[in-house]
């Protein structure tokens, strides 16, 4: 936030022509964690028709699995920064980790669908305090710019979502339990590389407060893009639990069909969104992925019932999510005049435990109609383009920031990271 950083900088940190991949090992720690958090997300999509008919669970109570899920992250973000900023960056990360690497491990053990939720809601405790400060940790430590930092997360977002399902169907074409015990390895092995590599930093700085992120919701732009990503992610997480059901396929191939949206999704995550916006503009590039992505889910809603087209629209959505993810994430970060880890908190609460309904609905939806929860994602993300372009007057015109990097300003930074 241009407000609201330190305006000191290293030479080095201004640069913006080098390649984005240098970054320091710590970087590369904690983005490596990154990929097998996002993992955990599309891990459950090829493995959802199998827990429901092995647990004999209907579509709606399959749906908790996200509902809680993100319900606990959204809420969760509200106490990041409080946690941060007495306990520091690193000991944050580690508590995160361990969260999520019980709980995964917990899920598989489970023999009822209500015992997943529950585990899938600490599951989402752990996610909200990893990736809250896994994000401000990249911003702030990263060589480059902002735009540059953000590009690397939403990176390792694109290849966790990507590998996800890739995990989750071959795991599950041995038993619906083995992707979640496969998480807790891996994490594990994320828990180390994050302990090893990356520095302790202690708390500094003012200690930030529960009420912060709420606060920080009384500025219009701030609150516009936190609305419009809810909006979004109605059809995002639409996406992820409907397109299984009308497949009728296997784990294996499910997960087949998503690795294919994960790679779209990190293609365009970093090279797509940043070429679309330099030539068309930021507010102009979301609109362009709100509604390509709306016209997919609304193809789909039509032909629910021809699994070739919910398989080539599924593959295409990732294009538009990763256009939308990198450019909206980038552009929350100066839509306020409060700290980054502030204003990343108040997005995220609002987008996470606000869109928590959305694969609740679908599920029930899908118990009564196949095509009505395509036909809810699309609307909603439709929605998601008159709210923005209605109040596009509070939204920054660009993601253009200042760069970032110096000792200083990662420092003032990482004692409040909150996402």
């Amino acid at each position: 936030m241009a407000a609201a950083a330190s305006t000191s900088h290293s030479p080095a940190s201004v640069q913006e022509t080098g390649s984005f991949l240098k970054q320091p090992r710590a970087v590369w720690a904690v983005a490596f964690a990154c990929v097998i958090s996002f993992m955990g997300l599309g891990l459950v999509d090829p493995i959802l028709t199998s827990i429901a008919q092995d647990l004999h669970a209907t579509a709606g109570q399959v749906s908790l699995l996200f509902t809680s899920y993100m319900a606990v992250t959204g809420v969760a973000m509200l106490i990041t920064g409080f946690v941060s900023s007495r306990i520091g960056a690193k000991k944050t990360l580690l508590a995160g980790l361990v969260l999520i690497v019980v709980f995964s491990a917990v899920a598989g053990a489970m023999d009822s669908i209500g015992g997943i939720v529950a585990a899938r809601a600490f599951w989402g405790l752990g996610n909200a305090l990893f990736i809250a400060t896994s994000l401000a940790t990249i911003v702030t430590l990263a060589a480059g710019s902002l735009k540059q930092a953000v590009l690397l997360y939403e990176s390792a977002l694109g290849i966790g979502i990507g590998l996800g399902p890739i995990v989750g169907g071959q795991l599950g074409g041995i038993s619906w339990r083995a992707p979640f015990f496969g998480v807790a390895v891996l994490m594990c092995i994320a828990l180390v590389a994050t302990m090893v590599f990356l520095p302790s930093i202690p708390p500094q700085g003012p200690k930030t407060s529960v009420a912060d992120p709420i606060k920080a919701l009384k500025y219009p732009g701030l609150l516009v893009v936190a609305l419009t990503s809810l909006l979004y992610n109605f059809g995002f997480f639409t996406l992820m639990l409907a397109a299984p059901f009308p497949l009728q396929t296997s784990a294996s191939n499910v997960g087949w069909i998503f690795f294919g949206w994960g790679l779209l999704l990190a293609f365009f995550s970093i090279w797509g969104a940043p070429w679309i916006e330099s030539r068309i503009g930021t507010v102009a590039t979301i609109v362009v992925a709100l509604v390509g992505f709306a016209a997919l889910l609304a193809i789909m809603a039509i032909w629910t019932d021809h699994k070739p087209v919910i398989v080539v629209c599924v593959i295409l959505a990732g294009a538009f999510l990763g256009i939308n993810n990198t450019v909206i994430t980038t552009l929350v970060m100066g839509s306020a005049p409060v700290p980054r880890p502030v204003a990343s908190a108040a997005y995220s609460f609002v987008r996470f435990a606000g869109a928590s309904v959305g694969p609740y609905l679908a599920g029930k939806l899908l118990e009564h109609n196949i095509h009505a929860p395509f036909w809810m994602g699309a609307g909603a993300t439709f929605l998601a383009v008159v709210l923005l372009l209605s109040f596009k007057r509070f939204v920054p015109t660009t993601t253009d920031t200042p760069s970032h990097g110096s000792a200083e300003e990662a420092e003032d930074v990482l004692v409040g990271d909150a996402d």
